[in-house]
């Protein structure tokens, strides 16, 4: 797939106006997005996330690195003629209705009036407040404008998506409906990069993810592969007994009851079979082998406090008199 979005030893500094201490928001960070794909930015607060996009659009430039649009430098105002943004805690003109909304986006988007005229009622109706289309945006809710929001985003049919906080305030009906919304548009070729807090849903949404931590990227890749735990696995058979977790811990294997299952832990593939191999020579009818994988909050939090904890190691470090280990 073709890189639609991509950053090289992007880093920022920032320096306060009165300490005219530097703050390194951003640190090295390389990132692409292909087209078709639905990447999600992760961090806590203070990670770079916002920095970044906003480098992406132009809004600031780097201090060292470069990022590039469709092969386009993000100095080049051309490079975000084919962006869609939808920014997090966005505001429209309380007196306009859902239909003029779009209507002026579109315009300033470049979209012929006469496209307009079918492009609008299309895009109400996927993110389903078509039948408030002329109601205005100061009688919206939270959830129906974020999801006018997403319309806007997309009124021009851009090939990549920004999008910040995608399914904020909405209901769990409404964000599976974004959620296959964004797919579709994935599948249609756009590229999209999505930053959120919202671990569970860009676990579900997501083909790869990026973790940030003080505007360094600490890990990077697809989901299944951040929240895999090796070869440990549910375990679940008829008639095992001790003898026989006895007989795979002979052969190097881990395994422990945890709740009616076994929790089997083996050294790889071939060894796995050879487990599975064993059970069943003993009588045993294995009814389920499941991976044990871990949630994507769960590495999230792992990451973010072993940052703490190096941090805080560094602080000490730094008390230490001189000389003293």
């Amino acid at each position: 797939m073709t890189a639609v979005l991509s950053a090289e030893g992007l880093s920022k500094t920032f320096r306060t106006p009165f300490s005219r201490r530097e703050v390194r928001a951003l640190d090295g960070l390389d990132l692409q997005v292909a087209s078709g794909e639905v990447f999600g930015l992760l961090g806590p607060n203070g990670a770079g996330k916002t920095t970044t996009v906003k480098i992406l659009l132009g809004l600031t430039h780097p201090t060292v690195g470069e990022a590039r649009l469709f092969g386009l430098p993000v100095s080049d105002p051309e490079s975000r003629r084919r962006v869609g943004y939808l920014p997090e805690g966005h505001r429209f003109p309380g007196y306009l209705t859902a239909r003029q909304t779009l209507s002026i986006f579109g315009r300033m988007s470049g979209v012929a009036p006469a496209d307009l005229k079918s492009r609008i009622p299309e895009l109400l109706a996927r993110v389903r407040i078509a039948e408030w289309a002329d109601m205005k945006v100061k009688k919206f809710s939270k959830g129906m404008t974020q999801r006018l929001g997403l319309a806007a985003a997309l009124v021009h049919r851009p090939d990549l998506l920004l999008l910040d906080e995608p399914t904020d305030g909405v209901d769990p009906v409404g964000r599976r409906e974004i959620r296959d919304l964004l797919r579709d548009e994935a599948a249609r070729g756009a590229a999209i990069l999505i930053n959120s807090h919202l671990l569970s849903e860009i676990e579900m949404t997501c083909d790869r993810v990026a973790v940030l931590r003080k505007g360094r990227s600490v890990a990077m890749g697809r989901i299944a592969d951040l929240t895999a735990q090796g070869f440990v696995y549910r375990f679940v058979g008829t008639g095992v007994d001790e003898a026989l977790l006895g007989a795979f811990r002979e052969s190097g294997a881990g395994a422990e009851r945890v709740n009616g299952h076994v929790k089997l832990t083996a050294r790889d593939a071939e060894h796995l079979n050879a487990l599975v191999d064993t059970a069943r020579s003993r009588g045993v009818l294995v009814t389920e082998l499941t991976p044990v994988k871990s949630t994507l909050e769960d590495v999230f939090v792992d990451l973010v406090k072993a940052g703490e904890v190096v941090d805080e190691a560094g602080a000490n470090d730094a008390l230490r008199p001189e000389g003293e280990v």
